[in-house]
């Protein structure tokens, strides 16, 4: 059975970066970003490929059934048990497509969401700071932070109910923010 670990995450709250860090430092937890894997797949130049970039490129969410599908043929075909899976949910429908997803089947249980906290300022100073693409700009940041905000409230609540929650500051170092997931991982499994 596959471990799941969700980290969700303003735009620029580092969640990319602490997943990617834990999982070069651990042989047995595997990284994937949703927002990698679907810019892997416009790269790509495939007709699929050209429908995500049509969402992306105006920070809009990508369909559900072609995001779903993405994560969990990723997650299923895993090197290793323990995934970590940074950006998703980023909409409730997400959410509940994935809940519905887990419950019939159970080769892969969610252990924890891990919420990485930053102020809107601290956001938007990192990805205006990157400029690792053509969304990163003040327009398309704008429309990125008020997607990502609608539905957190009712995300949160969801998995606070379920004692799913973990949230971690990402104010602080890279290395402080790093050590707190990785510890809080190797907690649950």
């Amino acid at each position: 059975m596959k471990k799941l670990f969700l980290i969700i995450g303003a735009p620029g709250s580092g969640k990319t970066t602490d997943a990617e860090l834990i999982a070069e430092k651990n042989d047995d937890i595997t990284h994937y970003s949703t927002g990698d894997m679907l810019r892997a797949e416009v790269s790509s130049g495939s007709d699929i490929g050209k429908e995500i970039d049509s969402f992306i490129s105006k920070g809009l969410i990508v369909p559900i059934e072609i995001a779903i599908k993405t994560i969990t043929n990723a997650i299923k075909s895993a090197p290793t048990d323990i995934i970590i899976l940074d950006g998703y949910p980023r909409s409730l429908e997400q959410m509940n497509t994935l809940e519905e997803f887990l419950s019939n089947d159970n080769s892969i249980k969610l252990e924890k969401v891990i919420e990485v906290e930053v102020s809107e300022d601290t956001a938007r100073d990192r990805v205006l700071g990157r400029s690792r693409g053509e969304d990163d700009n003040v327009e398309v940041f704008n429309n990125r932070m008020k997607v990502y905000l609608e539905p957190l409230t009712e995300i949160q609540d969801f998995y606070k109910s379920k004692d799913m929650l973990k949230v971690i500051s990402g104010e602080g170092t890279i290395q402080e923010i790093v050590d707190e997931m990785e510890t809080f991982i190797k907690s649950m499994i």
